[in-house]
C-alpha cells in the first residue's frame, strides 16, 4: 500500500517516535516495511520515516543508491548505496568534520536548504528480522540516516537551518502547512483523517 506523506504542519512530525515493542507482530512489521519501501519509492525519496506516514514509531528504510550514484565528485572513494530498514536505532557517534549539502524532504516539498551533518556515524538498530546490530556509515548514506533519524527525534531539516533561512522561507512552510503545496504523490495535510 502507498501511503499519503504527512506535510510540514503536522503535529506527528515534531513528536519523538516511540519503540516498537519486542511483541509486536512480525507480519505486521513486514507489511509496514514493505509499504514504506514502496511507499519512498513511488514518491521518489530515498528516505522515509514512519512519521511521515503519519506512524509514530521508531522505524525508517533509506535506499541511499540513488545519492551516492549522483556523487559528482570524481576524487571522492566510490560510495556504495544501502537499503535497509532501521527499527528502534540509536545512534551513538557523529565524527568528522561537518560539511554541507542542499536536503529536501518529501513531507516539505519545494524547500531545499544547506544542512551541516558529520560525515561519520555509528549506529545500533534492530534490521528486519529483529536482529540487533551495530554498524558504521559514511558520507551520502550516513547523511541520509541522519535524516531520517531526526525525524524520529521529531527535528526537520528545517530545524537546523539559520535564523535568517527560516525567515526567508518561513511563508512557503506556512502554505505547505496550510494544503497549498504541490507534489507529485499523494500528501495528508494537518487536520486531515485518514490514511
Amino acid at each position: 500500500m502507498i501511503y499519503p506523506i504527512v506535510a510540514y504542519g503536522d503535529p506527528v512530525l515534531k513528536a519523538r517516535a516511540k519503540d516498537i515493542p519486542a511483541d509486536f507482530s512480525a507480519d505486521e512489521l513486514q507489511k509496514l516495511i514493505a509499504d514504506m519501501y514502496d511507499t519512498m519509492y513511488y514518491a521518489h525519496g530515498v528516505g522515509l520515516a514512519a512519521p511521515q506516514i503519519g506512524k509514530s514509531v521508531r522505524l525508517f528504510v533509506i535506499d541511499s543508491a540513488p545519492m551516492t550514484e549522483d556523487d559528482e565528485d570524481d576524487d571522492a572513494p566510490a560510495e556504495a548505496g544501502v537499503k535497509r530498514a532501521f527499527i528502534n536505532p540509536v545512534i551513538l557517534k557523529e565524527s568528522g568534520e561537518e560539511w554541507p549539502f542542499e536536503e529536501g524532504c518529501l513531507s516539505i516539498p519545494g524547500i531545499r536548504e544547506r544542512v551541516f551533518r558529520q560525515p561519520d556515524i555509528i549506529i545500533r538498530y534492530e534490521d528486519e528480522n529483529r536482529q540487533v546490530r551495530e554498524e558504521g556509515f559514511s558520507g551520502m548514506t550516513a547523511r541520509v540516516i541522519q535524516h531520517e533519524y531526526d525525524h524520529l527525534e521529531g527535528v526537520l531539516f528545517t530545524d537546523k537551518i539559520s535564523a535568517f533561512k527560516k525567515q526567508i522561507i518561513k511563508s512557503k512552510l506556512a502554505r505547505i502547512a496550510k494544503g497549498d503545496a504541490k507534489a507529485d504523490y499523494r500528501m495528508r495535510f494537518a487536520g486531515q483523517r485518514g490514511r
